[in-house]
Order: structure tokens, then sequence, then C-alpha cells
């Protein structure tokens, strides 16, 4: 249960078209992020799965029913906010309980059901409190509770996290992670934080503008981008891209040198990943260009190097790095280099 399908989907607001046509299948049991840009309709496309929005043309499936016109309350799916929405005079337990005592059912089954979350989220002791005593994770867990006691077909999740420091997000990220493991529910996940997108998903639907500009694994759209969009989409800090052309069998950077080149068709843009690039002396690798700014994270150093007419370079370094700012370098691309033809797709 709880295979999701979603085929030409489209959502007009009036004269505003903000859903252009996505075809999109969710096998049983995976867990689905949506990613993108603010204003891509990554929130609206969930609203629309979970019935909160409705569709202006196409149609949604869930496990073979076509679900498109049924409310809410007939998809049997369950939604987790940005905002935590628990009612402040009820308990932990009130609150998990809340939905199952609305629809009737035995006390026995709803203590039973409360309890099972609880220990699926560790929420035992905070049973009988209430949520202004709670952190503002375990407040997320409880609302996380309150929507696995309703033991739905598929949980849709829209920045649970964005309210929560970094150290909290840091930590639902593994609960939500475990979760997905334990439970092994269809999830559907909208975040703007790559980051999460990366860690949480077994495949990444990236969106621009109401489209599905890729969908794959973390490591397919990260290591195998389809167009310039998604590469410098995926990825923090994002993948540089410089203009470049293309002679037969070499490229040629603006202003700098050239290598290699081993597509079959012209080539626009060349794009590297911050840790495939490395530094050397003036007049080796590529292009040159002088350090602007270091900025040491420990493990890591970005060395953002002012490549002239190439622009604005970043470079991850292994640990420290003896190169300073105002020095001249060298900048030389190793062989994981992408590059994009003048629609921007990958070649």
């Amino acid at each position: 249960m709880g295979a999701i399908e979603m085929n030409a989907v489209e959502k007009w607001f009036g004269e505003v078209q903000v859903i252009k046509g996505v075809d999109l299948a969710i096998p049983e049991g995976e867990f689905v992020i949506f990613v993108g840009p603010s204003g891509c309709g990554k929130s609206t496309l969930l609203r629309m799965i979970g019935g909160l929005e409705e569709i202006s043309r196409g149609s949604l499936l869930i496990d073979g029913r076509d679900v498109t016109s049924d409310p809410p309350a007939k998809r049997g799916l369950t939604m987790v906010f940005q905002s935590y929405a628990l009612y402040p005079h009820m308990s932990v337990r009130d609150n998990m309980g809340f939905s199952l005592k609305t629809a009737g059912r035995p006390k026995a089954e709803i203590a039973e059901k409360v309890d099972e979350a609880a220990r699926i989220l560790k929420l035992e002791p905070y049973l009988d409190r209430r949520p202004k005593a709670l952190s503002g994770g375990q407040r997320q867990r409880v609302a996380i509770g309150r929507s696995i006691v309703r033991d739905p077909t598929a949980f849709l999740f829209d920045e649970p996290l964005s309210n929560l420091d970094a150290a909290l997000r840091v930590e639902m990220r593994y609960e939500i992670a475990k979760l997905h493991q334990s439970l092994n529910r269809t999830m559907i996940y909208v975040t703007h934080d790559q980051v999460e997108a990366m860690t949480l998903a077994t495949r990444i639907v990236v969106l621009d503008f109401g489209k599905i500009a890729q969908v794959g694994t973390p490591r397919d759209l990260y290591e195998k981008p389809a167009n310039l969009f998604v590469a410098q989409f995926i990825g923090s800090p994002k993948m540089n891209v410089m203009p470049c052309r293309t002679e037969g069998a070499r490229f040629f950077l603006e202003g700098g040198r050239g290598g290699d080149f081993p597509g079959d068709r012209p080539a626009t843009h060349l794009g590297a990943r911050p840790e495939h690039i490395t530094l050397g002396p003036p007049g080796t690798g590529q292009c040159d260009g002088v350090v602007d700014v270091l900025e040491y994270l420990g493990a890591d150093t970005f060395v953002i190097v002012d490549g002239g007419a190439l622009g604005q370079i970043v470079v991850r370094v292994i640990g420290d790095t003896r190169v300073r700012p105002g020095e001249t370098v060298g900048v030389a691309f190793d062989e994981a280099t992408y590059f994009f033809d003048a629609d921007g797709l990958a070649i």
C-alpha cells in the first residue's frame, strides 16, 4: 500500500499555471523529496496529492485507485506541516490520539496506538506533558506521532524542520530517517534544504517553475545532472559554471586556456564541482585567478578565487591551505568536468 501516481497533473490559479503537466510514479515504501527554489510549485504539488488543493487537469492514483476528486479524508494520507498545530490545552497523549477519538475508536485501541507511536518516537516520558513544556523538536515528534496513529497509506511532510535550529534539524533528520526504516511507508517530503534532500531521500524530484527538471537518486543528481539548472541547484557550494567554446576535441575558456573535450556537440559552458578543482602555481591548469577569500571550516577550506572573465570560482580543499588572499594561483579541473550546450542541457 502507498503507491502514488500522477498523470499530466496541472494546477491553474485563474490564468496562471503553476504546475505544468507533472508525470510521476512513486512506488510503495519510497521516500521521495520535492526540492526547488521558492515559487517552483513543490508545496502546491504536495497539497494537490493530499487533497488540500484541487487538481485542475490530469489524474492522481493511489494504489491504482483514481482519487483525483476525492476529499482529503478519503485518500488515506496524513500530512505534517511546518507548524506543529498542537492543541495547547491537551497533553501529548491526548494530542496524538485526538483524531482517533473523534473517529469514535475504542479507548483501548487509541491507548495502544498512542503508546506504540510514543515508543517509536521516544516520547514515553512526555505523554502527560502539554506542548508548552516541550522543545521544538519534541513538538515536531508529537505532530509526527499524531500522523502515525492514523496508520496512513503515505506520509506527506511540508517543510517540517524549517522552524527548528540547526542542531535540532540534524537530530530530526535522523529521527525521520529511522522512522522511514521502521515503518517502511511511502513518504513525500517538501524542503528547500538540499542537505535534507540528499541525506533523507531515496529519490529526489527537482522542480523548476512547475515542471520536473530531473528525477533521480541523490547520487544520480549530484554526479549526472541533466541540465545546468539541476547542476547548480544540487550541491553545496554549488557547481562552478564558466563560459567556454569548443573546437573539435578541445575546449577553451574565455580569458583562460583549454583542455580535452569529450562531447559530440558544441558546448557553451563548463561546470566543475569545488572538490574537483586543484590549485597550483600560476600558469598551470586551465586558467589563473587571484585568491579573494578563504573560508576555513576545520575539515575543509573553501578558497574563493577571482577568475576574471570566468567569474568567481569556489575550490574545496581538504583541511587547511597554504594559499593566502591576494595570491595568484593556477586553477586546474580534473576529469570530473561537465559541459552544457546552448540550451543548458548536459553533454
